[in-house]
């Protein structure tokens, strides 16, 4: 799709591998972080409060 990868094509989970050869590394890098920064809130509301007193 993209030119010619070593290997031959790529599906599934592979693609996520691929994805440095394709030159989108930043969008990678974007959407890494965007996962990682939701999955950090919806723990921190999942976290009990602190009890003062």
């Amino acid at each position: 799709m993209y030119g010619t990868i070593v290997g031959g094509q790529i599906g599934g989970a592979g693609a996520a591998g691929a994805l440095a050869a394709t030159g989108l590394n930043t969008l990678a890098y974007v959407v890494a972080c965007t996962t990682l920064i939701a999955a950090g809130l919806s723990l921190w509301k999942l976290a009990p409060r602190r009890r003062n007193g």
